[in-house]
């Protein structure tokens, strides 16, 4: 019998014979529980290839140290909450990263799960925000100095530091992105 896997390298199995018991797939950081309920389903064939069994399995997957694989970033509304956003990343001594969008622009749309994808690699360093700039005040898109979009901005110790205006293929940008930041973590 094979198990597909999120991870490719499932270390050993152990089968327990009995009708009733479960079975375990223990794999590097995680382990599959296999119970003789309801779920996938096969059939055991005897030496003579005759079906004699149906056997049905429930595959549930746990890793109790899991990482999130994207981490959503939350909106600024304007220029107070802002604010309050900085203050708060200087008081941890932690940059932040805005993604100045909006609604209308095809490559901020694509963009964006790409960024919050990244978010999870940064997730207890840096923190992740967007601004869409159709509906805050226009304070706010100014004090950005925000001349194009898609347009990402790391801020530190409560002022701007670096952005990336990105124009061009995603994994670019993504790339600059993940190098701006590291420079202030």
């Amino acid at each position: 019998m094979s198990v597909l896997a999120a991870n490719s390298h499932i270390l050993c199995r152990e089968v327990h014979h009995r009708e009733h018991q479960q079975q375990f797939w223990s794999a590097a950081g995680g382990s599959f529980v296999l119970p003789k309920s309801s779920g996938f389903g096969f059939f055991h064939r005897n030496r003579d290839s005759k079906k004699i069994l149906r056997r049905d399995l429930k595959v549930e997957a746990f890793w109790p140290e899991s990482r999130p694989t994207f981490v959503e970033m939350e909106p600024i509304n304007d220029s107070d909450h802002l604010d309050h956003i900085l203050s708060h990343a200087q008081q941890l001594s932690q940059p932040i990263v805005i993604d100045w969008m909006a609604a209308w622009c095809r490559k901020c749309i694509y963009l964006k799960p790409k960024l919050e994808k990244l978010a999870a690699e940064y997730e207890t360093k840096v923190k992740f925000y967007y601004v869409d700039v159709n509906k805050v005040p226009q304070t706010l898109v100014k004090r950005g100095n925000i001349s194009k979009m898609p347009t990402i901005q790391v801020w530190k110790d409560g002022e701007f530091k670096e952005e990336v205006i990105g124009g061009h293929k995603a994994w670019l940008v993504i790339d600059e992105v993940r190098e701006m930041i590291q420079k202030f973590i």
